[in-house]
């Protein structure tokens, strides 16, 4: 059975009929280079959380960093998506299942991976990998892979943040 394809254009919207997945499938964010759909680096707090994106979780007052969540991607009691410094904004934004840089890298992939996307990772023998991001020179991600070569944390982050080390 062949499958069609057609888009009907009115009034400027388009109309996608076809397989099922074509015609529901929605772009998801990627993370990077500049933050994480609505939510970017640099971003204070107020502006963040006019996105409507996060959650804040932890901290603030006296504290130099607070702990936020994506909505769309909660973590669980003791953890946080992403660190909003008072001195920067948000500073750092961790991947959640699912999320991806625009290279395609997210949770689960091998270093072998990672080295393809990103041929100047920085692989030294102390601390996690990490590579400046495609497109970004104020940021870099950090990968954190477990005892199998595999990816478990992923982070954007600006250069100098000041929240997590």
């Amino acid at each position: 059975m062949k499958k069609t394809f057609a888009a009907v254009f009115a009034a400027g919207a388009v109309l996608v009929a076809g397989t099922p997945a074509l015609a529901q499938s929605a772009q998801a964010p990627a993370l990077g280079p500049y933050g994480y759909g609505a939510v970017k680096l640099g971003m204070s707090a107020k502006q963040a959380k006019a996105t409507g994106k996060v959650v804040h979780k932890s901290g603030g007052g006296r504290d130099a960093c607070s702990t936020w969540d994506l909505k769309s991607h909660p973590t669980g009691k003791d953890a946080g998506g992403l660190f909003l410094s008072k001195r920067r904004g948000v500073a750092v934004i961790f991947a959640g299942k699912g999320m991806k840089t625009p290279e395609g890298i997210g949770l689960g992939a091998t270093m072998k991976q990672i080295k393809k996307a990103y041929p100047k990772v920085n692989t030294r023998t102390e601390g996690n990998p990490s590579v400046r991001v495609p497109g970004n020179s104020k940021a870099y991600y950090m990968f954190g892979v477990n005892k199998h070569g595999r990816l478990e944390e992923l982070a954007l982050a600006l250069n100098n943040q000041d929240c997590v080390s």
